[in-house]
């Protein structure tokens, strides 16, 4: 259903979920539950545990959860913005409200304090590492109370952004596995969490030409629409090094059909890119997008797989 389709008459419901497949596709909802269920096997892969359990599907629903407070927060920042640039859609239209997406973020911070509380029977490792890992991105709402520098300097601004998402891996490692430890995998998958969402979010802002203006940054108008590309392809080869290395700590032999899958998906990607370069247009940016979202999430189904593949099944 199109905004032009809704109106104040229609049922809330209606115009909420007009919101979520204009903002937040439930299409998204995948890279946020096998990023979950990465943190958690690799969490669990020196216990005798089973990787995957009934348990992770709650973990699914509370890891979306977080997201979505993501995305309330940069609604709420960008507002005025958005109502220049993009007065069409559902929030800017006042189909839904501020105040709206205000009461939505409470109830999906309540179920992840909740879920955090009852994991750990009390105060324990989940809610702090939840309780760091929310006071950064209250934080990044604030822009660290420097927003007018951080505009002007829009690589710093994206590196102080996705410092969050070693937290996030942090905290749905705890929630998997409580007291869980810093081993080198671990660490390895809070930097490949990293550089997988600073790679996505330097494709996501390396426009087009004709999709330039002058209210909206982008990378392309800091490094060029060809330097721009090549930062995403550097970040690219990194992300796929960082899958790789982690690989060889999580088993004892390197795969052959791991490394076949990784090859495959970077090697689409950097086709991808090298056609972007040469001739520059929105279709393109989208499908850079697109070849980056599918190279993290075979990564990451590649991880969960190698530590399956790998992990002692669990005796009765």
């Amino acid at each position: 259903m199109t905004t032009a389709q809704l109106n104040l008459h229609d049922a809330w419901p209606r115009r909420f979920l007009a919101w979520i497949n204009q903002r937040f596709p439930f299409s998204h909802a995948l890279l946020f539950f096998i990023l979950y269920l990465t943190a958690a096997a690799i969490a669990r892969a020196s216990s005798n545990d089973s990787i995957l359990q009934w348990q992770d599907v709650m973990g699914c629903v509370v890891t979306w959860s977080f997201f979505l407070v993501l995305r309330v927060f940069d609604e709420h920042k960008d507002y005025e913005l958005d109502c220049q640039n993009h007065p069409q859609r559902v929030l800017q239209s006042g189909l839904i409200t501020l105040n709206h997406l205000k009461i939505v973020a409470a109830l999906a911070i309540g179920l992840q304090v909740g879920y955090a509380v009852y994991v750990d029977g009390g105060i324990g490792s989940t809610f702090v590492a939840w309780a760091v890992m929310f006071a950064w991105t209250c934080l990044m709402g604030k822009e660290f109370f420097i927003a007018d520098w951080l505009t002007r300097h829009l690589t710093w601004y994206a590196v102080s952004h996705m410092m969050v998402m070693p937290l996030i891996v942090w905290w749905l490692a705890n929630m998997a596995q409580p007291e869980t430890t810093l081993t080198v995998p671990l660490a390895a998958m809070m930097s490949l969490a990293f550089l997988s969402g600073f790679c996505f979010e330097i494709a996501r802002k390396t426009k087009g030409p004709e999709e330039e203006r002058d209210t909206i940054e982008s990378y392309s108008r800091i490094f060029g629409t060809r330097g721009s590309a090549v930062v995403v392809m550097g970040l690219l080869s990194a992300m796929v090094a960082n899958q790789t290395f982690l690989i060889t700590q999580l088993s004892s032999t390197f795969p052959l059909w791991a490394g076949a899958i990784l090859a495959v998906f970077y090697g689409l990607g950097m086709m991808q890119l090298g056609k972007f370069i040469q001739a520059p247009s929105i279709k393109g940016r989208e499908k850079n997008e697109g070849v980056i979202a599918l190279t993290m999430l075979a990564g990451y189904a590649v991880l969960i797989a190698v530590v399956i593949s790998s992990h002692p099944v669990p005796t009765l």
